[in-house]
Parts: C-alpha cells; sequence; structure tokens
C-alpha cells in the first residue's frame, strides 16, 4: 500500500526519509512523482491543494501534519473519510516550551531590559512573584492542558476558557460565551492556543482585548497566540500595544504568512514574533506516530484523535 505525502510549503525530504525508516515495507509518494492513485491508502498532509485528495478513490485516512486542521476543514472536495490530528508528546512539548518562554519574557519585563541594554542603561524595575499574575489559556486541549501544568508549576495562578465545559486540575475553568467575560476579567496574560473554527475567527478582537484585566502587576494586559492567526484581528492586537492598552504581545501565527514586510505587525510596540516555530512538526516523531496508527487500524483498532467535522478540531 502506498502513503502520499503532501506538504505544501514544507521540504518533503526529511518526512520521506523518515516514513521510509519507520515503514520500509511501504511505498512513499509525493504528489509529482509518478504513481498509481488507486494504491494511495493514507494521506499525510498540510495545507493540500483544495480538491487533491479527493482525486485518489481508495484513500481511507487523512493524516493531518501538524496541530490545527483548518487547512484541512475548509476544501469544500475534502473526502468524508476520517481525518486524523497529531497528537503527539513532542509537538505538545515544543508548543509549551514556546508558551512558557512567552509568559516569562513578559512576565520578567525582557523587551525593558532589552532597550536598556541597548543604551547602556541600569533600569532596575521591580519583579513581581509569578504568585501575584494572572495566566488565562483559551483553548483547554491537549497543548492547553499541558501548557497549565507547566506554568501552574511555576507559581503562576492560571484560568482556562473553552468552548464547552472541562475541568484540569488546579485551574480556575470557565466555558462557553457566558464565561469569556468573567474569564477574561481575571487574566494578565492572554494566551491562544484555539483551533480556527467559525466560533474562533476573528475571536480576539477590541473588544475582547478591553475586557482583559488592567489592574494586574503588569500594569496592563499581555496577548500571546501560538493557536491559529486569524482568531485575533492584528489591526485591533496593533492599536492597543501602540495606545498602551496592551503592554505586550507575541504571536507566533498570522492571518497572513509569511508576514508581508510592509505589516504593521513588525513596528508594534513590545511584540515579539517568531515564524510559526513554536510547535514544529519534528518528521522522525511524527512518522512513528502515524505508522503506529496505521498499524493499529489496520488490525481493526479504533483510530486515535479524530476530527469532529461538526466541530472543526
Amino acid at each position: 500500500m502506498t502513503i502520499l505525502v503532501a506538504v505544501r510549503g514544507w521540504k518533503p525530504d526529511h518526512w520521506i526519509h523518515a516514513l521510509q525508516e519507520a515503514a520500509p515495507d511501504r511505498r512513499i509518494v509525493l504528489p509529482g512523482d509518478a504513481f498509481d492513485p488507486t494504491t494511495v491508502r493514507y494521506a499525510l498532509v498540510w495545507k493540500p491543494e483544495p480538491g487533491y485528495l479527493a482525486t485518489f478513490p481508495n484513500l481511507e485516512v487523512i493524516f493531518s501534519l501538524g496541530a490545527g486542521v483548518d487547512h484541512l476543514t475548509t476544501d469544500p472536495d475534502l473526502p468524508d473519510l476520517p481525518v486524523v490530528r497529531i497528537v503527539d508528546p513532542d509537538l505538545t512539548g515544543r508548543m509549551t516550551e514556546w508558551v512558557v518562554l512567552n509568559v516569562l519574557l513578559h512576565h520578567r519585563r525582557h523587551a525593558h531590559y532589552a532597550a536598556a541594554q541597548a543604551a547602556r542603561a541600569w533600569q532596575p524595575l521591580r519583579q513581581w512573584a509569578a504568585s501575584a499574575v494572572r495566566v488565562g489559556i483559551m483553548g483547554l486541549g491537549e497543548l492547553g492542558r499541558d501548557a497549565t501544568r507547566a506554568l501552574l508549576s511555576l507559581g503562576f495562578k492560571v484560568g482556562g476558557w473553552s468552548r464547552t465545559g472541562k475541568q484540569v486540575d488546579g485551574v480556575e475553568c470557565f466555558h462557553g460565551t457566558e464565561g469569556l467575560g468573567p474569564f477574561l476579567a481575571r487574566t494578565d496574560i492572554l494566551v491562544s492556543l484555539l483551533p480556527l473554527t467559525a466560533e474562533t475567527e476573528n475571536l480576539i478582537d477590541r473588544a475582547v482585548i478591553d475586557a482583559l484585566a488592567k489592574d494586574g502587576p503588569l500594569g496592563g494586559p499581555v496577548i500571546l497566540n501560538a493557536g491559529r492567526g486569524r482568531s485575533l484581528v492584528e489591526a485591533d492586537l496593533v492599536d492597543a500595544l501602540s495606545d498602551g492598552r496592551v503592554k505586550g504581545a507575541s504571536l507566533d501565527v498570522f492571518a497572513s504568512e509569511p508576514v508581508p514586510p510592509d505589516s504593521p505587525l513588525w513596528r508594534a510596540p513590545n511584540l515579539f514574533l517568531t515564524p510559526h516555530v513554536a510547535a514544529e512538526s519534528d518528521p522522525v516523531a511524527l512518522s512513528r506516530y502515524v505508522v503506529g496508527e496505521i498499524a493499529a487500524y489496520e488490525a481493526g483498532r479504533p483510530l486515535r484523535h479524530l476530527v469532529d467535522r461538526g466541530k472543526g478540531y
């Protein structure tokens, strides 16, 4: 049986090598290769061309190589087949590293000290304890829950918000439209790990930004987004950074990638940008995961981490 690797915007060489190592008995192909499309049973994809997956009549399972699946669910011709999200400790750990790093960058006033160093100025600020800072995680899936555990271990007060009710040990949980306001009001550092759905697109707008806590020790709210770029109204964030309503931000995902050279995001004050690298997909770790899922599926066991088409994640 053939495994297709269709990863638009990524170099596929590492994936081909990793998959061949993990599944030496399978043929691994790329979209440009010469192969019989009827032999393809499994597809590992990232941002495939719309309609492309519908050209494989015997395709059985689609694996999304990344934390989000909106690159698939927005395809009107996506085959009605199981779509599997990648949930792997390697990817989860990388995202938690980014979240913790950027929470600490703002908590420890790194932008101030970097500017002071550049100016050769000795300008100490009062440093609050982590226990004085309220972090709010939007999205309490695998990534969000792991990030909350790491932040709790550092002493931060952690709250969480999700579309439906969830419980996480040590975390004050909120859910739904009625829970959003109270969640924002108790949040000094907002961390979005939301998937992109009709409900989350443009969710973090001026109204949400202005509803964040203003009485915290950082002097105002901070916003982090490593979920999906289109969950955030970037113009509203730039305005809030420019007039001081938001004290700092870190973004790893954007409405348009790469960020255009003339985007005001590059010049916004106290904003840290990373180029969608918070949780890069490691070919070796994820290839082993996918091959293991294929083996379980062929043995008659259920696939894990299936996408709910109705929810969009």
